[in-house]
């Protein structure tokens, strides 16, 4: 498995925000008013993923008081990562097309409102995608000190 690019994850982003965009356009007199619920609910993960991201990190560098971690438990943590990062990123392509989609009408009630609903949501997903990225991270393994001597010796060469 190979880490996620970023340049990925901003390519997700903009697509759904193209495509929520395009069909919100046609679609959103006939949709309720968006829940405030994913919010908090991404937030909640971000969370959980950056102190599962924390906990494993100090368990892959063996950091005293912390015991060795299974390679199978990383590698569920590291497929959890990246399914996680790219399901925020298209949750938060989707948010910002509906706010891009409601930005011309902000003089009007309810599309104020679900245009903040989703503004928040964006930025929830933009933190969860951060958390996902850090427990990625958390989840590889540290070189050997005596392979980064030679690595820099070689550099230095």
């Amino acid at each position: 498995m190979r880490p996620t690019r970023p340049a990925f994850l901003i390519a997700l982003v903009v697509v759904a925000a193209l495509i929520t965009w395009a069909v919100m356009k046609t679609a959103y007199v006939t949709l309720p008013p968006l829940p405030w619920t994913a919010l908090p609910t991404l937030l909640l993960l971000a969370l959980g993923e950056a102190f599962t991201g924390w906990n494993v990190l100090r368990r892959i560098r063996r950091k005293p008081g912390t015991r060795p971690v299974e390679p199978l438990v990383v590698a569920r943590m590291a497929a959890l990562a990246k399914a996680s990062a790219h399901a925020a990123a298209v949750l938060g392509g989707v948010f910002a097309g509906f706010a891009l989609g409601l930005s011309d009408s902000l003089d009007k009630q309810t599309p104020r409102d679900d245009f903040f609903v989703c503004l928040g949501t964006f930025l929830a997903a933009v933190v969860l995608v951060g958390a996902a990225y850090f427990l990625e991270y958390a989840c590889r393994v540290p070189k050997d000190p005596e392979e980064e001597d030679r690595d820099r010796g070689r550099s230095r060469a």
